[in-house]
């Protein structure tokens, strides 16, 4: 009797144990998916529209997967529901919030400043909040190099360029342009004109034709979406152009014959895993062609398709040298925004 008393003792011991181990494991389990840092990107326009978010909707997904990290991409309808998303995802527990460009400043520096517990990343410009990091790019540094690159280009030397707007945050592509084409060709004319718009082809289009007809043999793009209609006069009249954020050559290498790189793939990445790592901090974060955040095809980063014979490689080598220049600090291309 006492025998099978012991056993029953014994059963009920293992059974007790048995049960607080997978008690154990559950709330191990449990912690686990709560650990997981959850992170989203909220887009200030649809994916699709411009490649510059595409491509940081790209380098996102490319860290979560690596590191570890649930990603949850939201798309804007348009600005004005920027600033909703981003209460969707405070709502929703997201640990980071990452969004992008200066439509969605305004957004951020409310939803950032009700919620200083949260942290939040807004990258392409700068929002001054103890709770934001911004990510920021050199972008004056590769415009230096296209305007050297298009000052030894030109045949005319009439060089246009089709701006956006006439706001102070473009002058990081048209001031630092103007330079490099005015140090690697004197005689050159820089013709600017502004869209009004960061999406209207049409009148970009318009104002391309405008310029080429001033005698311009090239015109860069610098209006976002509408650089497309840079591009499609372009192919109309013969004349040559240059890209902007990814390379453009491959979409017409008969005529768009370089492009401004920003590596925003390469920021939000960065971003992510940071993050993920526990290294991440607020205030501003800066990429330059040091950092390989900017570039210029054919000098900083290769490209699938040939370089144009207008633009040719003694020129392609000239601006090479002009970037190890500013790589090495022996030459500064000063920020035109910087006091």
């Amino acid at each position: 009797m006492k025998k099978l008393l012991s056993l029953i003792v014994l059963a009920l011991v293992l059974l007790v144990a048995g049960c607080g181990a997978e008690e154990s494991a559950g709330k191990n389990e449990s912690s686990t998916k709560e650990g997981k840092k959850k992170i989203a990107l909220v887009l200030p326009e649809k994916i699709g529209v411009n490649p510059f978010f595409q491509q940081m909707d790209d380098g996102a997904k490319q860290a979560a997967e690596e590191f570890g990290v649930e990603l949850k991409t939201i798309e804007s309808t348009d600005h004005s529901a920027i600033e909703e998303n981003l209460r969707v995802a405070v709502a929703e527990g997201y640990d980071l919030i990452i969004t992008s460009s200066f439509e969605a400043e305004d957004a951020l520096k409310k939803v950032a400043a009700e919620n200083p517990d949260r942290q939040f990343a807004i990258i392409d410009t700068v929002v001054d909040l103890p709770n934001v990091q911004s990510v920021n790019f050199r972008e004056h540094e590769a415009a230096y190099l296209l305007g050297a690159a298009a000052g030894l280009s030109t045949k005319t030397d009439k060089v246009g360029m089709v701006v956006a707007m006439d706001i102070p945050l473009m002058k990081k592509w048209t001031v630092p342009f103007e330079q490099g084409l005015k140090e690697t060709n004197p005689d050159a004319e820089f013709l600017v004109n502004y869209v009004g718009s960061f999406s209207d082809p049409a009148k970009a289009k318009e104002l391309a034709l405008l310029q080429a007809s001033k005698g311009a043999d090239i015109v860069a793009g610098a209006s976002a979406v509408g650089d497309l209609g840079v591009f499609e006069a372009a192919k109309e009249q013969g004349f040559f152009t240059l890209g902007q954020d990814v390379d453009r050559t491959e979409v017409d290498p008969e005529h768009i014959v370089l492009s401004q790189l920003k590596g925003t793939d390469a920021a939000a990445y960065e971003t992510v895993k940071a993050f993920a790592n526990g290294d991440f901090k607020t205030g501003i974060v800066e990429y330059g062609l040091k950092e390989k955040g900017v570039g210029l095809t054919y000098v900083t980063h290769e490209s699938k398709t040939p370089l144009n014979s207008f633009v040719g490689q003694e020129a392609i080598d000239q601006v090479k040298a002009l970037h190890e220049e500013i790589v090495s600090g022996k030459k500064e291309i000063k920020n035109p925004l910087s006091n």
